[in-house]
């Protein structure tokens, strides 16, 4: 049993190298910046600069022009634009105007989009490519903005990461995913309740009808209107009371399809919500989700980018009141209020970086308060195994400070035969476990998914003694909550690696140790001789190199308290499925 001294708990020896951690980000200890390259697009087996999208862009526009031109003087294109001018005759007429709620939504909409899409570009930073397959087999990438990976040498996941502005990301250092997914996740949060909030209230009045198509004419309408902007005879605005078709398609793209798209999208690369959706979990993986997911970007910042433009070339004063000013006339009413708005939105812009470092804590926290509820819903969610040996992975990246000791090393030497697994705490029988007592007991073999924290994602069989067996024999007091793994290897800040795991996930059929992987025993690189299955969480959890588990009821008096080295160190979350 788990001896106490004082009211405090005597832990595991190795809990006297756990080290604390500041509150802040301390730029002198995180990881050096690394530059990244411009952002290359792959076609067949060649690599294209996105900067090519520049010249390209601005020769269709200008062509575009010429050629809407020409075509307005053809007669039958005439009786076309004639026929269909921009809306159809029997689309219905708003008679609200633009109401205080959906001013205020509209606000709260584009201030919330600015901070997920920073957020997720940071995120994004961390394993700065993009695949279509499950696999991230270095040069299957469709889409990077960082050089190839390395060959001759071992490449990490984390050694991948690049650096991007701090006025572009939050908080815009490398390596700072912890803290960018707490921006994002909580921000989402605040993004979704108003989605809902809009939803309800477009449908309980008459503002539905603004962007909810309700005949096949809009189509060649919308055809029309594009022809109207793109010679640049812009048609008769009546948005105050309908939007003409480009418009309503438009925006029930944008709010009917792709915010939905991104939401489920976003879901999809979690390993507890992804592991437990059978068919739909195989056919939208995580990279396809992850791509998926950035394309979605795109539409949102090619929207904003259309839509920004078209309001201020097609009547500043007027548009702005509309929207702003809830007024359809010519006064400043819409510029008083949208100025300041936007002022607030470049001080939280400007402030959202310098913030983050120096309150980086306190941004856990605050994450953990908001969505920490939603990630232990997550666990719930049962992450069955229903792979097979031809969805292993070619290549699975290499991830984690390695363990540098002598103690390792000699361990190394000698083919672990020395190696002792050490279980105690909160138990009946504490136990020590050779890597032969391991391999005596009844082994498990499971195909699984691997998912990284940082977005990459790798499938490789385990094989091992489930944690559940381990349970049995050394016998958890009641008092038992948690089980704590610590590793041989040291975390990239100093002091020894550890995690914390909640007592059901130790009993799921699908948590192990594992001490072979794709059948042969677990390389050091993977972390040999031991390592944590955990499925139904992200793969930092999972902690290699393991050399004793401890059982607690507490872990607050553990490194900084936070429940595991990066939870610590990098301001990562306790429970961690999404």
């Amino acid at each position: 049993m788990e001896n106490v001294n004082d009211g405090r708990a005597i832990h595991d020896p190795i809990a006297a190298s756990l080290t604390r951690a500041d509150d802040r980000v301390l730029l002198s200890h995180w990881m050096p910046p690394q530059s990244g390259i411009v952002p290359v697009i792959r076609f067949g087996k060649r690599w294209y600069s996105v900067l090519w999208a520049l010249p390209i862009a601005f020769v269709i526009l200008i062509a575009g022009v010429a050629v809407a031109q020409s075509l307005r003087q053809i007669p039958d294109v005439q009786g076309f634009l004639v026929r269909y001018p921009g809306a159809p005759p029997s689309a219905h007429v708003v008679i609200s105007g633009f109401p205080l709620w959906l001013r205020v939504s509209h606000f709260l909409n584009f201030f919330f989009m600015m901070f997920i899409m920073r957020a997720g570009v940071q995120i994004l930073a961390d394993h700065p490519r993009l695949y279509w397959h499950r696999d991230c087999t270095p040069g299957s990438d469709w889409f990077r903005f960082q050089k190839p990976v390395p060959t001759g040498r071992v490449w990490t996941a984390k050694d991948d990461s690049v650096t991007i502005p701090g006025w572009l990301g939050i908080p815009g250092i490398r390596h700072s995913i912890g803290l960018a997914r707490w921006w994002h996740f909580s921000v989402n949060t605040l993004w979704v309740l108003n989605g809902i909030a809009i939803y309800v209230l477009l449908f309980s009045t008459d503002q539905w009808q603004r962007i909810v198509p309700t005949t096949w004419d809009v189509f060649p309408n919308a055809l029309s209107t594009a022809l109207q902007y793109w010679s640049l005879n812009f048609p008769i605005d009546h948005s105050w009371t309908r939007y003409n078709s480009l418009q309503q398609l438009a925006y029930f793209t944008t709010v009917f399809i792709a915010a939905p798209t991104s939401i489920v999208t976003g879901f999809m690369q979690s390993p507890s919500l992804s592991n437990s959706s059978g068919w739909f979990g195989r056919v939208l993986n995580r990279q396809r989700a992850r791509s998926l997911h950035f394309l979605v970007l795109w539409w949102f910042l090619l929207f904003i980018l259309a839509h920004v433009t078209l309001v201020f070339i097609t009547g500043a004063r007027v548009n702005l009141n509309m929207m702003w000013g809830g007024v359809h006339d010519g006064s400043w009413r819409g510029f008083a209020v949208f100025v300041p708005l936007m002022t607030l939105v470049a001080i939280a812009w400007w402030s959202a970086t310098p913030f983050t470092i120096r309150h980086a804590r306190l941004v856990q926290r605050t994450g953990q308060a908001m969505v920490g509820w939603f990630k232990g819903f997550a666990e719930w969610w049962d992450p069955k195994s229903e792979l097979t040996e031809k969805d292993i992975s070619p290549y699975f990246w290499p991830n984690g400070t390695m363990p540098d000791s002598a103690e390792f090393e000699t361990l190394v030497a000698g083919d672990f035969a020395d190696y002792r697994l050490r279980v105690s705490g909160l138990v009946e029988r504490p136990c020590d476990f050779t890597l032969a007592d391991l391999r005596s007991m009844p082994q498990q073999e499971q195909i699984t998914t691997h998912f990284c924290i940082q977005g990459w994602s790798g499938v490789a069989k385990w094989g091992g003694v489930p944690m559940r067996d381990i349970l049995d024999l050394v016998r958890p007091a009641p008092e038992a909550r948690y089980a704590v793994f610590y590793s041989l290897a040291d975390g990239a800040d100093g002091g020894r690696y550890y995690d914390v795991h909640r007592m059901v996930n130790m009993r799921h059929a699908l948590t192990l140790l594992a001490i072979d992987m794709n059948g042969k025993p677990v390389s050091v690189l993977h972390g040999a001789p031991v390592r944590l299955r955990c499925e139904n969480e992200l793969g930092f959890k999972m902690v290699k190199w393991v050399t004793a588990i401890e059982f607690v009821s507490d872990f607050a008096d553990l490194g900084a308290g936070h429940g595991g080295y990066n939870e610590d160190h990098e301001f990562y979350g306790y429970r961690m499925p999404i």
